[in-house]
């Protein structure tokens, strides 16, 4: 996995990534001591409705941005949402309002809406052989993991001889630093796509993810996945506090088993894609979640929940790790932005439905409840993916083009009846039936 680090213009994008991960945990943690000083008891109602902010920019402006971008230098277009993310952050030590702290988080995680999709696509771009890509998947999956268990311990450390708002200041340092390492690499020219209205541009990956049978079924997936990994997200803390009567350690020992059923599989998975194909790993991931949080009513114990909860971690990795994989698949080099957009977006309109049905089923009728509930969801998402994505996903498919004029180009390179790798575009407009 780390031989993918040779590459140097992965090895710069990953150490950005890195850097920004890193300052972005530490925000975490200053952001829950900054509602608990301007909103003391309510806190948890403002990081709540801070999260939901964050879906919301998420799922609504992924798109937009992704048009943007296909309009503007790619390298030049990263360093300025990382630059956006810093300036943000930098004004969070001095607002003394919650509507404030609403309004600023808006405008990071709309830059963040806009980095994230246009990072994804790149990498695909700077490591063409798939082998490689698939270590360079794995590779972030496991540092997002070691990020969730590192900046907790470092934001702790620091919080020893500092000032929580001095943790903002890391953040702002991680951004410049991820941008910095950004403009001094040397990115691959976009593929440039064929112009269009700016409104075409920002429903193309839609359009794309929408008519492509595996990708339908990679959505139907990350809501099965969403509702499992709700009840982690979520009612963790419930779990560990209320029924074991435990403390904050004991939450962070659970998470730590998520994470680390997380970075094992993400350890192992370039092996097992080796020798499996994309689908039956990821559909294999999913009910291992599924099927986990089904088993939660009957935890009785600190060892038995993270146990479960690296099993279900375990699965996360499974079904999220090959996306980049599907998605290359499915679209031509130049719709590959929008269409990681798209996904960004689906995704986490999911979680944005998931997040509080897990909290109010788990406040309203009780922790075993919310966890059949998630689990039957789950299920059912598991169930339509074997309908939707097709067990024999050819990459050539035999088709007919009869709307074409027989002296067409595309007819004058393939035969017609014909066949050939096919991805939704301007002459595959459908997925198109056998000739």
């Amino acid at each position: 996995m780390l031989t993918t680090l040779r590459h140097p213009t992965f090895r710069h994008l990953f150490a950005a990534q890195l850097v920004a991960l890193l300052g972005t945990g530490l925000a975490t943690v200053a952001l829950g001591l900054l509602a608990w000083q301007l909103a003391g008891q309510d806190a948890g109602a403002v990081l709540g409705t801070a999260l939901a902010i964050k879906m919301v920019a998420y799922v609504t402006l992924a798109p937009v941005a992704a048009a943007i971008a296909e309009r503007l230098p790619r390298r030049a277009f990263l360093v300025a949402l990382d630059l956006i993310r810093a300036a943000v952050i930098a004004c969070l030590p001095f607002v003394d309002q919650v509507w404030q702290v609403y309004v600023l988080i808006f405008a990071l995680q709309a830059a963040s809406a806009g980095f994230t999709p246009a990072f994804q696509a790149v990498i695909p771009d700077v490591l063409k052989d798939e082998a490689e890509y698939t270590n360079a998947l794995s590779l972030l999956r496991l540092t997002e993991d070691l990020e969730q268990l590192a900046s907790p311990i470092l934001a702790a450390l620091l919080l020893t001889v500092v000032s929580f708002p001095t943790l903002f200041v890391g953040t702002v340092l991680g951004f410049i630093a991820s941008a910095l390492l950004v403009a001094t690499t040397r990115l691959p020219d976009r593929v440039r796509g064929e112009g269009g209205h700016f409104w075409a541009d920002v429903t193309k990956g839609i359009r794309i993810y929408t008519r492509t049978p595996r990708l339908r079924g990679l959505m139907v997936m990350e809501a099965a996945v969403a509702a499992a990994g709700a009840m982690v997200y979520v009612n963790t803390v419930v779990l560990v506090q209320a029924r074991l009567g435990l403390g904050e350690e004991a939450v962070a020992l659970a998470f730590a088993g998520f994470g680390a059923g997380s970075m094992l599989a993400a350890f192992l998975l370039p092996r097992i894609l080796d020798r499996l194909a994309d689908r039956p790993v990821m559909i294999g991931g999913a009910a291992l979640m599924v099927a986990g949080v089904a088993v939660v009513p009957l935890v009785a114990s600190l060892a038995t929940l993270i146990a479960l909860w690296a099993v279900i971690g375990f699965g996360f990795s499974l079904t999220q790790t090959p996306i980049g994989r599907i998605i290359n698949r499915s679209a031509h080099e130049a719709d590959r932005g929008a269409v990681f957009a798209a996904q960004f977006a689906l995704s986490h309109a999911c979680w944005l439905v998931t997040y509080p049905l897990a909290g109010w089923i788990g406040a309203g009728a009780g922790l075993s409840a919310a966890a059949l509930v998630l689990a039957a969801l789950g299920a059912l998402g598991l169930g339509a993916v074997l309908r939707l994505w097709p067990a024999r996903d050819l990459a050539i498919l035999p088709h007919a083009h009869p709307d074409l004029p027989p002296d067409h180009p595309h007819l004058a390179d393939h035969s017609a009846p014909h066949a050939h790798p096919v991805v939704i575009d301007a002459l595959h407009a459908r997925w198109p039936e056998r000739a």
